[in-house]
């Protein structure tokens, strides 16, 4: 491990996310560049090592299934946080509200009637093939007609400096634990740059949960019964399930817990008896939350839960159904549908899509295979995809039959520029692609954005893929106010102020 010199480190023509120019830090990112430049390769080390303790000692970890077996696994984490500005970050939330705003007119709109598709602005085709919406819920009207309570959108920043909406998670997003992990973390390692740096918090993400799933209780009262709902300790996402519940003091409960009553109602089994529960955080797919209603093999479910909900006596979050608009074919259309639904231009721009359904757009992508990125409409995680630079002939040739035997099914992008991060990667700072994923929660008239998001970088030089199922790790996300920034500390002055007490 060796000093971090700024002027020697390289990021090949693509934007950086702390540097201009070698040697030349953005503005927001002045102070931590100087602050990491001063630490010498024993200090840098030490942080590294910090980090790790800290991340086991919290026992943040996350499952990878391969080959039929389940590991858990410590979570990545890289000690250099990524910066963005304050301002620009107060323009993409902007753009981020309006967009969820849409999808969730959209989701109505598709479940009642079905304006979107009779107006011509999506193709009926679209949605007779679309495999995430549920006949099961139609005409139903959730509390303030909100079926996406919690959005995970991706973006991305290219080359020209712009971010870009990637794609939209609206079914059971999830991620939002190790950005308030990754936080906590950061602020062990380095709590004196959050004294002089105007570093915004992020801590009041599960309050602002808890606000909002007691927004959606059928009951008035001031102490709603709220729950989560999790498959089970062997979900991969068992651990932000068990996290979110116990920073939000409410009960995680599993499908055996509960029952629906002959009053419709749904109940919690408890040591005392029956207790009502008003709200569910559900982190189960749709397919598995009632057997009645869906998958009858279920055992995660509860039997007479869309009965409940329908009657509206109990709140879904987020709603059954809800997965119909993040359908990658779908995404291609937001740009329309915010003009549609809210005679607006979009804040935030698309990355340029190819729907293989169409002719032309299918000829296109099948003669330029090797230069796209061909996802299919429904998978997440990363799986599923085409990386095309990344990929050999067969491969290219096994996506073209694919195309070709269901074409609504793919659509394809450019391969985008995305922008880097330093990271620290064996002992050396290196520039690593990075996107990242905020998270949006609606509830009524109120909707409110993460200061920043989870980042998540990809540790393998030259890869595009994130996904830490997929090797991937990630970042603190420091949203800095420019305007309000005080000098770098050196490591000796913080060594001295953080000796004087908090």
């Amino acid at each position: 491990m060796s000093k971090i010199n700024w002027n020697n480190y390289a990021f090949n023509g693509f934007y950086d996310e702390l540097m201009a120019a070698p040697g030349v830090p953005h503005p927001a990112a002045r102070m931590l560049c100087e602050y990491l430049a001063q630490l010498d390769a024993r200090e840098l080390k030490e942080h590294k090592h910090a980090a790790e303790v800290a991340i086991q000692v919290m026992g943040i970890t996350f499952t990878v299934y391969s080959e039929g077996s389940m590991i858990d696994r410590a979570w990545p984490f890289d000690i250099v946080p990524r910066i963005i500005p304050l301002d620009e970050w107060q323009r993409t939330e902007a753009g981020l509200k309006q967009r969820v705003q849409a999808l969730n007119m959209f989701i109505d709109d598709l479940y009642h009637d079905q304006k979107v598709v009779k107006d011509g602005v999506l193709p009926k085709e679209i949605l007779a093939q679309s495999v995430n919406f549920r006949p099961q819920c139609v005409g139903i009207n959730p509390p303030h007609h909100i079926w996406a309570h919690i959005c995970g959108s991706d973006l991305v920043r290219d080359k020209d400096g712009a971010l870009y909406v990637l794609e939209d998670n609206l079914r059971v997003p999830s991620g939002v634990s190790y950005m308030l992990e990754n936080r906590n973390v950061t602020k062990r390692i380095l709590p004196e740059l959050f004294a002089t740096g105007r570093i915004q918090p992020v801590d009041d993400y599960c309050s602002n949960l808890y606000d909002m799933l007691a927004a959606m209780s059928p009951r008035p009262g001031d102490d709603p019964q709220i729950v989560v709902m999790t498959p089970g300790i062997y979900n991969s996402a068992y651990f932000e399930h068990s996290y979110l519940a116990q920073q939000m003091g409410v009960e995680l409960v599993e499908g055996s817990d509960l029952l629906v009553g002959d009053d419709d109602c749904v109940y919690m089994r408890m040591v005392d008896g029956l207790k009502r529960v008003d709200v569910i955080y559900r982190r189960i797919d749709d397919l598995f939350l009632d057997p009645e209603a869906f998958n009858p093999e279920s055992t995660l479910g509860v039997a007479g839960l869309m009965r409940a909900w329908r009657k509206g006596k109990v709140a879904l979050v987020n709603a059954p159904g809800a997965g119909v608009a993040d359908d990658k074919v779908v995404y291609a259309f937001v740009p329309e549908l915010i003009r549609y639904y809210l005679d607006q231009e979009p804040l935030l721009p698309n990355v340029p899509s190819y729907l293989c359904m169409r002719d032309d757009d299918r000829r296109y992508v099948l003669d330029n295979l090797d230069k796209l990125v061909v996802k299919p409409a429904n998978e997440s995680g990363g799986y599923g995809m085409l990386v095309g630079p990344h990929s050999t002939k067969a491969e290219q040739k096994q996506f073209a039959e694919l195309i070709k035997a269901n074409p609504r099914n793919y659509m394809a992008q450019p391969t985008l520029s995305l922008s880097t991060a330093p990271t620290l990667c064996d002992g050396v700072v290196e520039a690593r692609h990075v996107d990242l994923r905020p998270f949006i929660l609606s509830a009524g008239n109120q909707t409110h954005v993460t200061t920043g998001g989870l980042t998540r970088v990809a540790l393998t030089r030259g890869s595009l893929v994130v996904n830490s199922s997929q090797g991937g790790g990630s970042k603190d996300t420091w949203i800095v106010d420019v305007d309000n920034l005080d000098g770098a500390l050196s490591p000796s002055q913080s060594q001295h102020q953080n000796q004087g007490g908090e």
